[in-house]
């Protein structure tokens, strides 16, 4: 029984059966399993011994991840073939004695334009393995070509991610800013359901609204705090991410503003808060169908977060848990949720934590998120919707549902519930990070 039939099962805390098909945060491939490392290490042993055909399947056998289903290889004449998915985009090719080639088509252009071709081509001087082209049907493309011998699977893995990482990026981008583009190779792109995307454009709306409401007509002012607004605001782009997990012009949009306004500049604070909030209106503008457009199910082969030890984790709560006293003791309890919302968003937007970690903080987005979650479907009642109890009872077994989830690879994970205080949120938020921060997961 996964981790989620858990969560959602039937039982005397309350918690549902109900089983829903919903992806929340960015993909990782950290999570892979022996199988996959063994793949690895014989590709690289025949590699070695000039076996290029067998290594390059080994390889992909080490790709391929089975609950994505994410990458496929064929024989067909002597050529192995292959395909594979990185979001909105299908990346094929073919290995045979003499080379490897992989190519993806981005968008498909009647008549060729200053502004795109310029774009690609300064991406181009970017690139270190790829490269943008044309071809004779007057795709844009981004391909990446070798001589076997010089395809080893350290470089495979390299070139293959940044050719599929680009492609998924540069297809959204290309398509919103120059409409003469045309979509292409977007049929394996999955359908989600009208109640799910309603949900999602109200959970936008609603969270969009009432956290720029907090920052313009909250009790702490803008100029004299720009800390704890800046912690409203970065809270809401990451939780938006991880929660909606958009893709296209909204995905772009949200990593934008997050790396403009930790941008090292002569901006102040104080004025990065503010473009935070312009772009966050922004968003909220945008017409439902555009937002619709970009509700879809993707499958993925490659990461963008990076790679972290439990330890990455500890230090972010260590740095920014303390933040959250000076507001709980003043009664400003709407920015001291919002200092331990923000370590958990920005730790899934930033990272692939081990999967124990990211399994407790989406525990996290489910019980403090908990409105949002019912309007998807799920039954859970981590909290009581009308009185705002806390069900310690429902979250102590959601936890050891986890533990029992992972025990296999981090045997000495043992969280500790019985020291979290359950008799307010902002009590229950912050020894929840604590037991959390004394987890042993090596």
């Amino acid at each position: 029984m996964s981790l989620f039939d858990r969560l959602f099962r039937t039982s005397n805390t309350g918690v549902s059966t109900t089983q829903l098909d919903i992806k929340f945060g960015r993909y990782t491939d950290s999570y892979k399993t022996p199988l996959n490392y063994q793949a690895w290490e014989q590709s690289l042993a025949l590699f070695e011994e000039d076996k290029y055909l067998d290594a390059y399947r080994a390889f992909f056998q080490y790709l391929r991840d089975e609950r994505e289903d994410n990458v496929r290889w064929w024989t067909e004449e002597g050529t192995l073939r292959f395909e594979f998915y990185q979001g909105s985009k299908k990346i094929t090719g073919y290995a045979n004695e003499a080379k490897f080639l992989a190519e993806s088509r981005i968008a498909y252009s009647e008549a060729l334009n200053v502004g795109f071709m310029r774009r690609l081509i300064e991406r181009n001087f970017i690139l270190q393995f790829s490269r943008f082209a044309l071809d004779p049907e007057n795709n844009l493309t981004i391909l990446f070509d070798t001589p076997k011998v010089d395809a080893s699977p350290h470089k495979l893995y390299m070139a293959l991610r940044e050719l599929a990482i680009n492609a998924d990026k540069q297809d959204d981008l290309l398509l919103d800013e120059f409409k003469m583009l045309q979509a292409v190779e977007a049929d394996h792109l999955q359908e989600i359901p009208l109640l799910e995307k309603e949900a999602k454009y109200k959970f936008i709306q609603e969270a969009i609204s009432s956290t720029l409401r907090e920052v313009m007509e909250g009790p702490l002012n803008r100029e004299q705090y720009p800390g704890a607004i800046a912690y409203l605001l970065l809270n809401l782009v990451f939780k938006l991410d991880y929660l909606v997990k958009p893709e296209g012009y909204m995905m772009e949009e949200l990593e934008r503003i997050q790396r403009q306004y930790f941008t090292k500049d002569n901006k102040s604070n104080i004025d990065k808060n503010l473009l935070l909030a312009k772009d966050l209106q922004k968003l909220s503008e945008r017409p439902k169908e555009e937002l619709f457009k970009e509700m879809y199910r993707v499958r993925s082969t490659f990461g963008i977060t990076t790679p972290v030890t439990h330890d990455k984790l500890v230090a972010l709560i260590d740095t920014e848990l303390p933040q959250m006293d000076w507001y709980c003791e003043n009664g400003y309890l709407s920015v001291a949720l919002s200092i331990t919302g923000y370590i958990v968003s920005s730790g899934l937007f930033n990272y692939a934590l081990p999967k124990p970690d990211r399994d407790l903080l989406h525990l996290y987005m489910q019980i403090v998120e908990g409105e949002y979650f019912r309007s998807l479907g799920f039954k859970n009642d981590f909290i009581d919707a009308s009185s705002g109890t806390i069900n310690r009872r429902a979250i102590k077994r959601a936890i050891e549902d986890i533990v029992e989830e992972n025990k296999g690879l981090f045997p000495r994970f043992s969280p500790r519930a019985s020291e979290v205080d359950f008799s307010s949120l902002p009590n229950f938020c912050r020894t929840y990070l604590l037991m959390i921060k004394g987890l042993e997961l090596n």
